[in-house]
């Protein structure tokens, strides 16, 4: 494998993209990959389409960095307006920064009152963690199985889902994802979690790290889409606060209204973090993420570090965010999302309903998981998932697998799709499941 497909096919690529393919291996460092069996050049982008060289239209149902759509005109005049002003750090006095502060702070409840900007979801988490430990004099990290929760060294040193060659770090320790499948109800499934904390919790103790925190993404994403019963994470919160740790609602993915339900996903629990991350879509494309706190939990950290970020809270960051939060509340996109992912919700178990190739749908809002499972081995539900998704690119519609086993379909919108949208997205995919049926048992 090279750069996430086989190397076999270049020879049945095009000309021009095999020579981009080759000079892009010959350049970039280790580590990058592409999408796609046929790998896109994209040179434009709009509201939730993305486009070819050719000028082909994709219909973008994944890429959750363009939460208000692609190219948000409100975002790329602010961005421009702001660079041709200025653009520097938070050691200056800037109002743009207050501005977004008081304005992102008012859609949390009041206990989390304080937040400083990064650039990414990974320094966002890296932070967090560095302020628990601070707070709570320990140093271990709970996470789920299959969780990602950055690059850095320290992120993905708890971030099981980059694979055997980031290996865990010696401090942490995984829970289960609360898949409610595989118990009888909920009460059986909430006691199932409480248990697996706990022996998570001991085993930290025991080795001597004790428990600083345990940081979730609010609906299980790289896990494979986890989005109910709510509630679930409240109790999870309740017995790691029952050790004296702290509770990190990751919101990277969940958050800024894609659950439909309100503007995080963990307020879907009826709970309260004690520390919330942002990233990718804080921006809409502008490198900007946040950590969101309880004020007495950041003060062991002031006292003991000198926080700065060079780009973090820039003028510019500021506004883009700014933007992206205005857009959502004048556009009233939270209950967009409620509302035309009510009905994709219902599309997609529609077309479950029709193909034995759909174990489960699983999701909320503008974020769904499809599980596929054909009834053979977890690599042959990978492989006709990973078939899906090139089939879905081929006809224009881009989506992507997620799960340990790769199995699982993972849709996640623009907040700006609609029903126009919806109906083309499942058509699509009840096209590309029909497709793989026919051969998904003969290979």
């Amino acid at each position: 494998m090279v750069n996430g497909f086989d190397v076999a096919d270049l020879a049945s690529q095009p000309a021009d993209i095999a020579s981009m393919i080759e000079r892009r291996n010959g350049l970039l460092g280790p580590g990058y990959q592409l999408f796609y069996a046929d790998p896109i050049e994209v040179t434009a982008a709009r509201g939730v389409y993305l486009y070819g060289r050719d000028g082909t239209e994709y219909l973008d149902a994944y890429n959750n960095v363009a939460q208000i759509g692609h190219c948000h005109p409100r975002v790329v005049e602010a961005v421009s307006r702001q660079l041709a002003t200025l653009n520097t750090n938070t050691r200056y006095l800037q109002k743009p920064l207050l501005d977004l502060a008081e304005h992102l702070l008012a859609h949390f409840p009041a206990p989390l009152d304080r937040v400083t900007l990064t650039c990414t979801g990974s320094e966002a988490n890296d932070l967090a963690t560095r302020i628990a430990r601070h707070h709570t004099g320990a140093g271990g990290i709970i996470v789920t199985a299959n969780a990602y929760h950055g690059v850095t060294s320290s992120v993905a040193a708890y971030s099981p889902s980059l694979g055997p060659g980031a290996p865990l770090g010696p401090h942490v320790r995984t829970i289960a994802a609360p898949d409610p499948a595989a118990y009888p109800d909920e009460v059986a499934l909430i006691a199932a979690v409480r248990d697996d904390v706990r022996r998570a919790a001991d085993d930290l103790t025991r080795a001597g790290y004790g428990v600083s925190a345990c940081l979730l993404d609010t609906v299980f994403s790289s896990d494979g889409v986890f989005t109910h019963p709510p509630g679930v994470l409240r109790a999870l919160a309740d017995e790691v606060r029952s050790y004296g740790a702290v509770l990190i609602a990751d919101e990277v993915q969940a958050g800024f209204g894609r659950t439909g339900d309100d503007w995080w996903g963990f307020a879907r629990h009826g709970f309260v973090p004690d520390i919330v991350t942002m990233g990718k879509p804080m921006g809409n494309g502008y490198p900007v993420a946040a950590v969101v706190l309880r004020a007495e939990i950041g003060r062991a950290f002031e006292t003991a570090v000198r926080y700065f970020n060079t780009f973090g809270g820039s003028t510019t960051a500021a506004v883009a965010a700014q933007a992206v939060v205005t857009v959502i509340e004048e556009e009233d996109l939270v209950a967009r999302a409620r509302q035309v992912g009510a009905s994709l919700g219902d599309a997609l178990r529609d077309l479950a309903d029709g193909t034995d190739l759909i174990g489960a749908v699983r999701g909320v809002g503008m974020f769904y998981g499809v599980e596929l499972s054909a009834g053979g081995s977890s690599g042959d539900n990978a492989r006709i998932a990973r078939e899906v998704v090139n089939r879905m690119r081929r006809a224009g519609v881009l989506i992507s697998a997620s799960g340990p086993q790769g199995n699982v379909l993972k849709i996640r919108p623009p907040l700006t799709f609609d029903q126009t949208h919806v109906d083309r997205l499942a058509e699509t995919l009840a096209a590309a499941l029909r497709s793989v049926d026919r051969t998904a048992r003969k290979v």
